[in-house]
């Protein structure tokens, strides 16, 4: 299944770094994100970045980073 309110020219793979760098923008967060591509993905899980600023997904071990 894949996202279809992304254009699919614009969908990043899911899973296929181990560090993203997301902003204020991108909140609520959620592993995999919107733009993700989901058919090779794992459940959907939003993570509490705001209080820490970094925040690892449980499913696939990707660090997300908060820039200001």
């Amino acid at each position: 299944m894949t996202n279809t309110s992304i254009d699919p020219s614009k969908q990043i793979p899911a899973n296929a770094q181990n560090r993203y760098e997301v902003t204020r923008a991108d909140l609520p967060l959620s592993c995999p994100m919107p733009a993700m591509s989901l058919w090779n993905s794992h459940p959907r899980v939003y993570l509490p970045i705001e209080a820490s600023g970094q925040e690892r997904c449980p499913y696939c071990g990707a660090v997300y980073v908060l820039k200001e």
